[in-house]
């Protein structure tokens, strides 16, 4: 049995491709686990879709068979090239699997170093696919662990506690000086990462979210990817004031937003200006705004950057030890039946050479409980260093082929053997 990570996230790809290979609603992710179910190299399987990220994580007992078939699936959905997924998407298997799986948990692969939503989204994901049976022991068992981990990463240290972008302090900023954010309207101009991250950022705090640019197409993007709405650029004279919220982020050489456009209103605006150079030119003071420039924001981002990076070392060193007591747990659940059966079937063989020999009179019935005992003993003696190296030095993913050798050792006449006595975990193949 191997694990398997197939991914595609901002690391590696761009928007345009994350969008063709995204699975927007609960029915589309419901047939690709039933198309994975089917192949014959993968058992169990999760598909996880966000705004920034498209992973399948299954079970597999042939790795090699197992990302093809995944390959296939995303190349039919996506109408992008094999050659092309091949390049682009990130493999890991077994150890390399489980390490980034509770990375990502752990949102220390995130866009946004240390945000919790993707820890929700994965929980879903789970849900989704355990309801539906496409998900069950091997996978659950990863799964439970990295929630496990993902929350001492949190308790732990204060990776979620600081915002490390401009985008995510202007943000704080507002809810700071606001208050909740749920149910307030924002207006966030400009397409690019910053304007993206600023979208997300919002609509995780509950609030109404519209786009705007001057390439309406690309507001439409954005739009869709952060569930927000959309206004043309040629309303911006208006739009400026009927927003408490605005966010500004664009690559325009003038200022958008200048002091002819604004007007009084009966509310207090937040106003931020994260570009360079600076979109919005006004006298804020006399129009009962609240504006903070990139500068304003930037020393806070330094000093929670600094912070986060201290963060994500302490994190790693976590997901490590969370990675290798996983495999640890796996390994006793994976061998400890395995030598439970070998001392039962020495004790069965202690108790028949015991018989033997008081039934033939070579000892007196008197000592039969002696006899036993001491032919127990032995056996147990002698497997004991196996039995110990066994748990000290045994691959739990390589355990099918322990108990594959010791069936060959051990099998019987009646052809009953060790690995059906011991866990169906390793039964290959679903």
């Amino acid at each position: 049995m191997h694990y398997l990570i197939v991914s595609f996230s901002h690391r590696n790809s761009t928007l345009a491709i994350r969008e063709k290979l995204a699975f927007v609603n609960e029915s589309d992710q419901l047939d690709a686990l039933a198309v994975l179910g089917r192949h014959d190299a993968i058992s169990e399987s999760l598909l996880l879709s966000t705004c920034n990220r498209v992973e399948i994580f299954c079970s597999c007992n042939n790795t090699e068979e197992a990302t093809e078939a995944i390959f296939s699936l995303l190349a039919a959905r996506s109408g992008l090239s094999r050659d092309e997924l091949h390049e682009r998407g990130d493999i890991f298997d077994d150890e390399g699997c489980i390490h980034h799986l509770f990375s990502v948990a752990s949102s220390l692969d995130s866009m946004v170093v240390g945000e919790t939503q993707i820890a929700g989204q994965l929980k879903d994901a789970f849900k989704l696919s355990a309801e539906k049976g496409f998900s069950a022991q091997k996978i659950s068992r990863a799964m439970n662990f990295a929630f496990k981990c993902a929350a001492e990463v949190r308790n732990a240290t204060n990776i979620s506690s600081k915002p490390v972008s401009v985008a995510s302090v202007a943000v704080a900023k507002a809810k700071e000086s606001i208050g909740n954010l749920e149910g307030k309207k924002a207006l966030v101009i400009g397409s690019g990462e910053m304007s993206v991250i600023t979208c997300k950022h919002l609509s995780a705090q509950g609030v109404d979210v519209t786009m705007m640019n001057r390439t309406f197409e690309k507001a439409e993007e954005i739009a869709r990817e952060c569930n927000a709405r959309v206004r043309s650029f040629e309303e911006i004279a208006y739009a400026i004031n009927e927003y408490e919220l605005l966010f500004t982020s664009t690559g325009s050489i003038q200022p958008i937003i200048t002091e002819e456009m604004v007007k009084t209103v009966p509310f207090r605006r937040h106003w931020f200006d994260m570009a360079v150079p600076r979109d919005i030119e006004c006298e804020a003071s006399n129009w009962n705004i609240a504006l903070y420039y990139v500068d304003d924001l930037q020393e806070i981002v330094s000093e929670n950057i600094a912070l986060r990076e201290d963060e994500a070392k302490v994190s790693y060193v976590i997901i490590r030890r969370h990675v290798a007591m996983f495999f640890e747990w796996l390994k006793t659940l994976s061998i400890e039946p395995l030598i439970k059966s070998l001392y039962l079937r020495a004790e069965e063989a202690a108790d028949a050479e015991a018989s033997r020999v008081i039934q033939n009179g070579y000892i007196p019935e008197e000592y039969e409980h002696a006899v036993r005992k001491a032919a127990i003993q032995t056996l147990k003696r002698f497997l004991h260093p196996f039995a110990q190296r066994m748990r000290d030095g045994s691959d739990p993913l390589k355990v099918d082929a322990l108990i594959e050798s010791m069936n060959f050792l051990t099998e019987n006449d009646e052809g009953s053997d060790l690995s059906r006595k011991s866990c169906t975990y390793h039964t290959k193949g679903k």
